[in-house]
């Protein structure tokens, strides 16, 4: 059976493969120094592992991790399972013998898309195998002289053990060959998958990747639509948007006054992005797919967004609708809170998402349906009136008026 490596040597491996994909893919480098702050965004990420582990131990083979079921601070890094900047320093170092649980099998995942028992399973890096025929050779080394001298040797045994050992062989060799053949299989469907569905087509400058990362908020007319609502007219909504880049494409969350989405972004050329979503919900389909399309331009401080969106009504009322939204850009880096259940949502019958800063600054979003006329920003409102709302069907019980309101 194959077996891992264990302890210090498995944790100092496991976290310089992890130092050099997390610059690969963010393209800033870590200066692996005694400087736990240096480690904090690798902590950061992984952290993000970490957290699911009570909720993937089935989908990403791993052991079973209780929930956090305190009531501390939820943000980074104060939740149940974050691993921090000093724990990665200490690990890397050497001078952790026995690492964390959750921190090998964060790794694991961020590495290899499964936790230490998916992957021991199914090892796929042979720089974590133990060594199994050295282990035995330093077990069964001679105490004396006299347990060092030859010992005869019966030929019949010899030979039997020649034949097997070539038998070996030739089965590790024709393994081989099915494993060299499976990868450029597997390889070949995937680059004509990415190219038939136009996967990662366009490589973004990091100029790119700095513009499209980060929080923006961004405003829709959504509401407009809504069938179900008689006081409709001129109804927006704010969202915000939590961007972060990842192997070439952008995980995004959206968070909405009722509901979340997920999704992912990719550039498609320079400058133009395409962004997929769909509402967060823990069914194993699809619920109200959205997409939209955007010109990146510096120069703009509020970005005009074409959507295929929904009116997010109740059950059959919910219609496809194309839409025009704004995107403003609030910054990059910090953590997103989503505050729910607390007595300043009652206060403003609103969903509350607190942006914490890399300074320890707050800022404060209230996500509710409110009207366009209240909004202070006079250089969106004609972007997202009733007039930016295309209906898939034209019914006149759709849109109303400000006559009819």
């Amino acid at each position: 059976m194959i077996q891992l490596k264990k302890g210090r040597e498995e944790i100092m491996y496991l976290l310089a493969r992890a130092i050099e994909k997390y610059k690969s893919e963010t393209g800033r480098i870590i200066i692996q120094n005694t400087n736990r702050k240096n480690y904090e965004g690798l902590a950061e990420a992984l952290s993000e592992i970490s957290n699911k582990l009570p909720e993937t131990s089935e989908t990403l083979i791993h052991e079973v991790y209780l929930p956090d079921t305190s009531h501390a601070d939820s943000k980074y890094p104060f939740r149940k399972y974050d691993i921090t900047g000093g724990q990665i320093k200490d690990a890397i170092s050497g001078i952790v013998s026995k690492p964390r649980n959750f921190l090998l099998d964060a790794c694991y995942i961020y590495l290899y898309g499964v936790g230490r028992k998916g992957f021991e399973q199914n090892p796929i890096d042979a720089n974590l195998i133990l060594d199994e025929e050295e282990d035995l050779l330093n077990n069964n080394k001679p105490n004396d002289l006299a347990s060092s001298s030859p010992k005869p040797v019966n030929a019949t045994i010899q030979a039997q053990s020649n034949s097997i050992s070539k038998n070996i062989i030739g089965i590790l060799s024709a393994s081989l060959l099915i494993a060299i053949f499976a990868f450029f299989y597997v390889n070949r469907k995937w680059q004509v998958t990415k190219k038939d569905m136009n996967i990662l087509s366009y490589q973004p400058s990091k100029a790119e990747i700095d513009s499209l990362e980060g929080v923006w908020l961004c405003y829709t007319g959504s509401p407009q639509a809504r069938i179900s609502d008689d006081n409709r007219y001129h109804k927006v909504v704010p969202n915000i948007l939590d961007i972060k880049y990842k192997n070439g494409y952008f995980t995004l969350t959206r968070y909405g006054a009722s509901f979340n989405h997920t999704g992912y972004a990719q550039f498609e050329a320079p400058n133009i992005v395409s962004i997929y979503s769909r509402v967060k919900s823990k069914k194993d389909s699809t619920e109200s797919p959205r997409h939209s399309l955007l010109t990146l331009n510096s120069g703009k401080k509020y970005i005009p967004v074409i959507s295929a969106s929904w009116n997010f009504d109740i059950g059959e009322k919910n219609k496809i609708i194309g839409i025009r939204e704004v995107l403003i850009k609030q910054g990059k880096g910090g953590t997103i809170e989503e505050v729910m259940n607390e007595i300043e949502n009652s206060s403003c019958q609103c969903k509350i998402i607190r942006w914490h800063l890399e300074n320890n600054q707050v800022k404060t979003f209230h996500l509710k349906n409110e009207l366009l006329d209240s909004l202070n920003i006079s250089e969106i409102k004609s972007l997202i009136d009733e007039h930016s709302i295309l209906l898939k069907d034209q019914k006149d019980s759709t849109m109303i008026s400000k006559g009819r309101h």
